[in-house]
């Protein structure tokens, strides 16, 4: 199964792609938007007593959110009438919406940067009181998903789907074959080049060409070695906050890796739209990938046999000295559903009993498990043992649950401009066109844009 660049964060290739609105190229669904009661336009968020609510179109989760809203009607609580939409032309008609104040009651969203420009420009409704009273509702989440829509301690989201963590994979057998064990630390990282270089095969797998393959790197070893702190920072828009001493440290680090030969040889002009880089991994081509949990799907469609006998997979190693917790993860915590503050008070009421009562039921939860994802709530880890992929469903769900922090994807947490720019960058760095000061100055340019 060939995934394009627009599913490039579809969890096992199947549930819908949690990328940011602010990336360069977010994810897509396949096909025409297709409306779930209403027009394609929408309602406007003062029209009539029942909540609207727009979200993506693509399977399975437009049948999971349709089923999901069906049940709910049913329930004498409300009416909430869904629209469904293409994730780009999405992106687009939100933001014309969300400006007009013609939103709808529910916004579908990716929660860091666009959210935050909708908090800032008072358009999306402060939850958190409401999410003190409903605590029960809150704590059937997992805690490490709400960072997304949180800003100066407070809530503006709710946490709507699945997860998908960056994980490391691993072709155990060759590992067995070079007698070489999988890495705990990166200095763990930096001997096993020389070793799989001694066995004619690349250390690790890279579609640099992407770019935001490589941001991935940056955003694990910049936590291992600086904590979150440092990137809270940067999204914060700090003055100079690029120049903080790990995010150099970092730099240096990957500069080290490339010139180590640590990547696939010209690993600048690979793609993962044609999942080339997952198909260099199960070819016994490279050792080790970094890749979202998204992959899972399309490694084990292409080669179900690797998966069974030779695939491991993990978190991040952790960095000696770093003040990161090696349990930290990074990547995309989920999607989520914010309420428009231009809505009446009684389509509020209506999408707040949407989400005590019909967001996350067990018909919902069951479904999206079945589907192959791991819904963010902590009722999925009884149901994942029935999986037939057990093993990474479980090991993605621990991910999550045990994170003291999930850093969302630096090009969905930070804004249009700044994402552009910073892969830019990264590209330029892997190249080692640009020094990590170079980097750093080239990233401070951006602070406030």
């Amino acid at each position: 199964m060939t995934l394009p660049r627009t599913n490039r964060r579809t969890f096992l290739g199947l549930a819908a792609a949690a990328v940011g609105a602010v990336s360069l190229a977010g994810c897509g669904t396949s096909g025409p938007a297709q409306p779930g009661g209403g027009s394609s336009d929408g309602a406007s968020a003062g029209g009539g007593g029942g909540a609207t609510m727009w979200a993506l179109s693509g399977e399975p989760n437009e049948t999971i959110r349709k089923d999901s809203v069906t049940a709910f009607n049913g329930m004498g609580k409300g009416s909430v009438e869904a629209t469904f939409f293409q994730n780009d032309p999405y992106k687009t008609k939100i933001r014309t919406a969300v400006g007009a104040n013609q939103a709808p009651t529910l916004i579908f969203g990716w929660g860091g940067g666009v959210l935050k420009s909708y908090v800032d420009a008072g358009q999306v409704e402060d939850l958190t009181s409401w999410l003190g009273e409903n605590a029960d509702f809150k704590e059937k989440l997992l805690p490490s998903t709400w960072g997304a829509a949180t800003f100066d301690d407070k809530i503006y989201a709710v946490p709507i789907q699945t997860t998908q963590p960056i994980v490391m994979y691993y072709n155990k057998a060759l590992f067995d074959k070079a007698g070489a064990q999988l890495p705990k630390t990166w200095d763990d990282v930096m001997k096993l080049v020389d070793v799989f270089k001694g066995q004619g095969v690349a250390a690790f797998s890279l579609a640099g060409q992407s770019k935001w393959t490589s941001m991935m790197w940056l955003e694990y070893l910049l936590d291992r070695i600086g904590g979150p702190e440092v990137f809270t920072k940067i999204f914060a828009n700090e003055a100079d906050a690029w120049s903080d001493p790990a995010v150099i440290e970092t730099c240096t680090k990957i500069q080290d890796l490339v010139n180590a030969g640590g990547f696939v040889k010209g690993f600048s002009s690979i793609a993962a739209d044609n999942n080339a880089d997952q198909a260099l991994l199960y070819t016994g081509k490279a050792a080790m990938l970094l890749q979202g949990a998204w992959v899972y799907g399309g490694i084990k469609s292409d080669q179900p046999e690797f998966v069974s006998s030779s695939l491991e997979f993990g978190n991040f190693p952790a960095v000696s000295g770093g003040k990161g917790d090696p349990k930290n993860i990074v990547g995309n915590p989920t999607n989520y559903f914010s309420i428009s503050a231009k809505a009446t008070d009684e389509q509020k009421t209506v999408a707040k009993a949407y989400f005590t009562d019909g967001l996350w039921t067990d018909a919902v939860v069951d479904a999206f498990v079945t589907s192959g994802g791991v819904p963010v709530v902590a009722a999925a880890e009884t149901k994942l043992a029935a999986s037939g992929d057990a093993a990474f469903l479980q090991m993605t769900f621990d991910m999550v649950k045990n994170a003291p922090s999930f850093q969302q994807s630096w090009d969905q947490a930070l804004s249009p401009a700044q994402a552009e720019a910073l892969l830019n960058n990264i590209d330029q760095l892997f190249l080692t066109k640009i020094t990590p000061d170079q980097f750093a100055s080239a990233m401070n340019a951006t602070i406030g844009k």
